[in-house]
């Protein structure tokens, strides 16, 4: 290949690339702020709801997550290179699977218990694209903890995208469990579908 079409072909990949750039949307830190509060005060209100059960609660806090959670955007970036090695149907069951282990998972962290405060930290801009909203979660005989949101534009409306518990990033530390499974089974996609299954069985049986 010669030095000219060399070049030709940088330019083209760079062009290619500008449309991406140019669709992306820039987060707005006081959108990004004010939806965090609102969902925040809405869950607050779901978990101490006088007299509810706890599975009721927990059904509460389940509808409030979907609704903000970006569960196909995070799904995909959690599957990461895997996700272009899975068959359509892997694909999509995986997605169906992501939701219902990621949302038992945080509406059973947040729906157990009653008395909970939640106060808003600082809102910073993490890049063009999405913001870090930090809040302090207060709950009964238990010290506050520092929860971090992390809140990017999908489709024109803010959604949550990671969720960061004292440092700990819940979409890194997943990714890597995800891979790692799926690595240990000779790079096969079906070994964590399996894998999954049998967590939601077993987050099934504690609920």
């Amino acid at each position: 290949m010669t030095a000219t079409s060399r070049r030709t072909m940088l330019l083209a990949g760079a062009v290619a690339f500008l449309p991406r750039l140019a669709a992306a949307q820039q987060v707005d830190i006081a959108r990004a702020t004010g939806f965090i509060q609102a969902t925040g005060d809405e869950m607050v209100r779901a978990i101490n709801a006088a007299g509810a059960p706890v599975a009721r609660r927990r059904e509460q806090v389940a509808a409030i997550l979907r609704r903000a959670v970006d569960v196909e955007g995070v799904g995909r970036f959690i599957l990461g290179r895997w996700w272009r090695t899975a068959s359509a149907e892997q694909q999509a069951e995986y997605l169906q699977l992501f939701e219902q282990v990621l949302i038992a998972n945080l509406a059973a962290r947040f729906g157990e218990f009653q008395g909970v405060r939640f106060a808003l930290g600082r809102t910073q801009a993490r890049t063009e694209e999405d913001a870090l909203v930090n809040t302090v979660v207060e709950r009964p005989n238990s010290p506050p903890f520092s929860l971090d949101w992390r809140v990017a534009e999908v489709g024109g409306q803010p959604k949550i995208v990671d969720v960061i518990a004292e440092g700990t990033s819940l979409r890194l530390t997943t990714r890597s469990e995800y891979s790692s499974v799926i690595t240990r089974n000779g790079g096969n996609v079906a070994s964590l579908l399996a894998a999954m299954r049998q967590q939601i069985q077993q987050l099934s049986a504690r609920s």
